[in-house]
């Protein structure tokens, strides 16, 4: 998550807008309408507050886009990873891990990701910022692999397609419903570890989605 600055009070004036109003909406806006909506003007008119809120919290409006890259990686990136580098007794678990991320939301936003892949589209330092959290998540996944057992190369392939597979899901826009998804749970563990899932460990999963 983004860390708060001290300043994140209201503004004189605006007692119901902090700055994480602002943030808030901003993401809301590059979500659904892109990152050249993404304007001061604009915001502050749907906060229903004038631009002097704005500039007690952000000095600029690229203050304000930097921050939402913060977010993103913070949360989609910073998830992945840590789910990576979670200790696990086998590789199904750990695999399991990473899927926490592709089954809840407030830990992985494919919406988000997708924005951020359209911004960088018009932006080489956000294509440089994709292309590092793409590393990251990578590199965090081929090295679980890797503490389990699989070589370097097989551990670096299977890290790319259990990585890649899931991007293009969120890509292609398939609205597959989660109960269906999960039913075939076990031969998606089967497919990426090249190893027999028990029915523990389905279960294990399965309550893990009946939690969130």
């Amino acid at each position: 998550m983004i860390m708060i600055a001290p300043q994140d009070e209201p503004a004189p004036g605006n007692t119901k807008v902090t700055r994480r109003d602002w943030i808030n909406l901003a993401l809301q806006t590059l979500i659904s309408d892109g990152i050249e909506s993404v304007r001061v003007l604009p915001l502050g008119q749907k906060l229903g507050v004038s631009r002097s809120s704005f500039y007690w919290y952000f000095e600029s409006r690229q203050d304000l886009l930097d921050q939402l890259l913060a977010h993103w990686r913070d949360t989609n990136t910073k998830s992945i990873v840590e789910r990576a580098q979670r200790p696990a007794e086998s590789i199904i678990m750990g695999v399991m891990n990473v899927f926490e991320c592709w089954a809840d939301e407030r830990l992985f936003d494919p919406r988000l990701d997708f924005a951020i892949r359209e911004w960088a589209r018009r932006s080489d330092d956000v294509r440089r910022a994709i292309d590092q959290a793409d590393n990251d998540r990578l590199g965090a996944i081929r090295d679980m692999y890797r503490r389990h057992g699989y070589g370097e190369e097989d551990a670096f392939i299977r890290a790319r397609v259990l990585y890649y597979m899931q991007i293009g899901y969120y890509v292609l826009d398939l609205k597959e419903p989660v109960e269906a998804r999960v039913s075939y749970l076990a031969a998606y563990l089967r497919s990426f570890t090249g190893q027999e899932p028990s029915d523990a460990d389905v279960a294990h999963f399965m309550r893990f989605i009946a939690a969130r």
